[in-house]
C-alpha cells in the first residue's frame, strides 16, 4: 500500500499549521521544511481549506494557520478526504472494474477487512497525537515568525525584553 503525494503532503502542512501553532505560516516555508514542491503544496493548501482544516490569508501578513483544534483532526478523516477518489485496487473502482473475479475473489474481502482496520487504527489517532511531545518534528517543523522578519532585509529584528 502506498499513500498518494497529496495525503502526505497533507499532513505534513497539517503538522507544520499544529507545531507554529501561535502564528501563521508561509507556504514556502512549508514547502521548504517539508522538502516539497511548492507547487503541489499549493493544490493541497486549497483543498485543506476547502474541506475546513485550515484558513487562508492572503497578502503580505498572510498565510496558513489551522481552522480547528489538532485534537479535532483525525488522521483518519484527513486519509479519506484525500484518498476517496483512488480506488485501493481494480475490484473498488465500481463502474471502472474490469477484473472477471471480482463476484468469487476472496482476496476483495480480505482486503476490505484490511482497509477497514487501517482506518479504525487512523480515527483512533488525531493530528494532537501527531505533535504532542514530538521533539524531534517540532524541531524540524518550527518556522520562523512573520513579525520577527524584514521583507527583502534578510534580519530580523530583536523582541524587546
Amino acid at each position: 500500500m502506498r499513500l498518494t503525494i497529496r495525503t502526505n503532503l497533507a499532513m505534513r502542512v497539517l503538522m507544520a499549521c499544529a507545531v507554529n501553532s501561535g502564528h501563521m505560516v508561509r507556504r514556502a516555508e512549508i514547502a521548504k521544511a517539508a522538502n516539497a514542491s511548492e507547487n503541489h503544496l499549493a493544490q493541497v493548501v486549497h483543498l485543506l481549506a476547502n474541506e475546513g482544516y485550515i484558513d487562508t490569508t492572503r497578502g503580505r501578513a498572510g498565510g496558513i494557520a489551522l481552522a480547528r483544534s489538532p485534537d479535532s483532526i483525525t488522521i483518519g478523516d484527513v486519509f479519506r478526504h484525500f484518498e476517496a477518489g483512488v480506488p485501493f485496487a481494480e475490484c473498488f473502482a465500481g463502474a471502472d472494474n474490469t477484473c472477471p473475479l471480482s463476484s468469487v475473489c476472496r482476496l476483495r474481502v480480505a482486503l476490505m477487512a484490511a482497509l477497514e482496520a487501517f482506518y479504525g487504527v487512523l480515527d483512533s489517532m488525531t493530528l494532537q497525537d501527531m505533535v504532542e511531545d514530538n521533539a524531534g518534528l517540532e524541531a524540524l517543523l518550527n518556522l520562523p515568525h512573520p513579525d520577527m522578519m524584514l521583507p527583502q532585509g534578510g534580519c530580523t529584528i530583536a523582541p524587546q525584553l
